[in-house]
């Protein structure tokens, strides 16, 4: 018995003091990541009495014109190489550290998957700010006929930022209020953008107003008023989604925790993995069961976004299907 006991203990020394060193590693990256700097400026304001401390510049500065070069290189870097190229680097460091080209090679791999994966998301961003500057276009736009301006007049009035997010179309819609040209028309052109959908809606207000004579203030709030109440719904389901999005990341992120534990216990599971047919064939098919699960997920997600997605705005408000006498009370 007590030669079992002391060969337990002998075994368990090593993968306790692994355990602490992880587990101070892990408060140690925390304390980096989050406050490091806390304490020394809680001291610094109660040595001054409340006041804010100017920072302490560092021993040794670089010339300015060394720190412009080194963040002119780094903003060409960041330019020409996205963010993708980080599934590159990781992959050649699991590479040396598990002594295979496999993980190099799937990290190439896997820069063109993270490219397009950057750029839905950026496309994504970007449609949510043009469905912003239609709102606040919209908006604008009815509190200048409000205030006694023509149509034309109160495009050219309000704020260029909103038509700025919108790009060229932006620019053609701003000349052809300018110059006396097609506004409608400019505006179903801006439609076409994603997210700028409800500009339809408000091409066929300013249409039938200004053919008509009805009240375009009023046509405009509501589409403005729809565009919004589609945001609100997709980022409340967006909220509603985020507890299953976290739980499926937390589940493709619990094999790398795997590879950490085992390696902090020296089981060696990247050799494992890489230089044995039992264990590559247990990578590839992890893999493939992990990029199965990770697909299977984002369907659902795009399925539940879709089928939330309410209609695009293009219909015009009442009265201005009824069409007023030339009267032309644009404020209405």
């Amino acid at each position: 018995m007590s030669g079992t006991a002391a060969l337990a203990a002998g075994i368990e020394a090593p993968v306790t003091h692994a355990a602490y060193a992880a587990a101070m590693c892990a408060g140690a990256a925390a304390w980096l990541l989050t406050g490091r700097h806390e304490g020394a400026r809680r001291a610094r304001l109660l040595l001054a009495g409340g006041a804010e401390t100017p920072a302490r510049r560092p021993a040794v500065a670089l010339p300015d014109r060394w720190r412009e070069a080194t963040a002119a290189a780094r903003a060409r870097f960041a330019a020409r190489a996205g963010h993708e190229w980080w599934c590159l680097l990781a992959g050649v460091l699991v590479a040396l550290l598990g002594r295979s080209w496999i993980p190099a090679s799937a990290g190439l791999a896997a820069v063109p998957l993270a490219r397009r994966w950057l750029r839905r998301r950026a496309a994504g961003r970007l449609a949510q700010e043009r469905e912003t500057a239609v709102v606040r276009l919209c908006g604008a736009v009815a509190g200048e006929l409000r205030a006694g301006r023509q149509p034309d007049g109160a495009l050219l009035a309000v704020d260029r930022a909103a038509l700025r997010c919108l790009g060229d179309a932006g620019a053609a819609v701003l000349a052809a209020a300018r110059f006396g040209g097609d506004v409608p028309a400019a505006l179903r052109e801006a439609a076409l953008l994603p997210g700028a959908e409800g500009l339809a809606g408000a091409a066929a207000c300013w249409q039938v107003a200004v053919e008509g004579g009805a009240g375009l203030a009023e046509g405009l709030e509501r589409v403005a008023g729809a565009v919004r109440a589609h945001g609100e719904q997709r980022a409340e389901l967006r909220a509603q989604l985020a507890g299953p999005r976290s739980t499926t990341l937390v589940l493709a992120l619990l094999p790398v925790f795997g590879l950490a534990l085992g390696t902090a216990m020296d089981a060696d599971p990247l050799w494992i993995l890489l230089h044995t047919p039992t264990g590559f064939g247990c990578l590839v098919v992890g893999a493939l069961l992990e990029w199965a699960g990770l697909l299977w997920v984002t369907r659902i997600v795009r399925a539940a976004e879709g089928a939330a997605e309410p209609a695009a705005v293009t219909a015009p408000a009442p009265e201005a299907e009824r069409g007023a006498q030339p009267g032309r009370s644009w404020s209405r």
